[in-house]
C-alpha cells in the first residue's frame, strides 16, 4: 500500500494545482483520477499566511508563498464509511445516528469516513458541517452536527455549561447488584485523568444465564472513555470493550462495543424550545440479540 506525504512551496501564481501535485508525486505513477479522489476524500491542505485548511477544489487559485500539503495513504483512502442515518434536520443543525466504526473527526490523511463529512454530502440542501461533540469510533448513537460556525459556538456553550442531558445504553458482563435503589441508580464518581466525573447506572434488563445486563447510563461530565472506565471500575465491563474491558472474556471479533447514545435533551439555541431526541428501538442495543449471537 502506498503511503507518503508532500509539502510543496508555491513560488509563482497561475499554477495548476493538479499539475503541480502530479509532478510532485510522479514517482508513484498516480493517475489524475486517483489524485482527484484523494483530494475529494480530504487528503489535501493549503497553508496561506497563518491559516491552514483542508481544500477539495482542484481549481483553487494558488498564490506565491502558499504551501500545499498532500497526505496520501492508500489504505486509509480505500476505507468505506459506514452508513449514518438522519434522525432530524433542524436546518441550522441536524441530529444523526452514528454507527459503529464511523469516526467523529478526521485526520490529516482523510475525513471521508467521518459523520461530519457524511452529513455534509448527504443533506439536502447541502451545508457545511461542524462537530460539536464526539462519540468514540467504537461507540454508536445520537450525535449533533452544526451547520454554521455560529451554531457550533452555541452548542459548544450548551455542552460546556452542562445544559444538555445525554443518556446511554450499555450491555455489561455481570449483574448490577440488587441492593441498590434502581430509581436512584448506582452513582460512580471516580476521577478520570484526575478530573471530576460522574456516571449513574440503572438496570434495564438482565439475562441471568448469560450473566449480562442491559443498563442505562446518565453522565454529567464527558471525560474520555468515561462510561467504559466507570463500568470497569465497578467490575461490570462493557461487552466488546477491548481497551478497558475484561480481556479474559472470549468475545467474537464480530461483536462491537455495546455502548450507544440513545437520548439527547436540550433547549434549542434557535427556537428556545426544549428538544428531546430518542434513538429508534431498532437502532438501540438489544440484550436478546447479543445473547443469541454469543450462543
Amino acid at each position: 500500500m502506498i503511503k507518503f506525504e508532500r509539502h510543496i512551496n508555491v513560488s509563482t501564481d497561475n499554477l495548476n494545482l493538479l499539475e503541480l501535485l502530479a509532478e510532485s508525486c510522479s514517482e508513484f505513477s498516480l493517475s489524475k483520477a486517483k489524485l482527484k479522489d484523494a483530494i475529494n476524500k480530504g487528503a489535501l491542505w493549503l497553508s496561506r499566511g497563518k491559516y491552514t485548511q483542508r481544500i477539495r477544489k482542484i481549481k483553487k487559485s494558488l498564490q506565491p508563498h502558499d504551501v500545499i500539503h498532500f497526505y496520501y495513504d492508500e489504505k486509509v483512502l480505500n476505507q468505506l464509511p459506514p452508513q449514518a442515518q438522519l434522525i432530524a434536520d433542524l436546518n441550522q443543525y441536524s441530529v444523526w445516528y452514528k454507527p459503529y466504526g464511523m469516526l467523529s473527526q478526521g485526520s490529516k490523511w482523510s475525513d471521508h469516513c467521518t459523520i461530519a463529512r457524511w452529513a455534509e454530502t448527504h443533506l439536502l440542501p447541502q451545508r457545511p458541517a461542524f462537530i460539536v461533540h464526539r462519540l468514540d469510533r467504537a461507540a454508536s448513537g445520537l450525535i449533533i452536527i452544526a451547520h454554521s460556525k455560529k451554531m457550533a459556538r452555541a452548542f459548544s456553550e450548551i455542552f460546556e455549561n452542562h445544559h444538555l442531558q445525554k443518556i446511554y445504553q450499555i450491555i455489561v458482563h455481570g449483574i448490577l447488584p440488587d441492593n441498590f435503589d434502581n430509581k436512584m441508580g448506582l452513582e460512580v464518581t471516580e476521577k478520570i485523568d484526575d478530573k471530576s466525573a460522574k456516571s449513574t447506572f440503572y438496570r434495564l434488563e438482565v439475562d441471568q444465564q448469560a450473566q449480562l445486563t442491559l443498563a442505562k447510563v446518565s453522565i454529567e461530565t464527558g471525560r474520555k472513555h468515561q462510561i467504559r472506565k466507570h463500568a470497569a471500575s465497578i467490575h461490570l465491563p462493557v461487552v466488546g470493550d477491548r481497551l478497558h474491558g475484561d480481556q479474559t472474556k472470549k468475545i467474537p471479533e464480530t461483536v462491537n462495543l455495546q455502548l450507544c447514545a440513545v437520548e439527547l435533551q436540550f433547549t434549542c439555541p434557535v427556537s428556545q424550545i426544549d428538544k428531546h431526541f430518542k434513538l429508534p428501538s431498532q437502532l438501540s442495543l438489544s440484550l436478546t440479540d447479543l445473547v443469541n449471537l454469543l450462543r
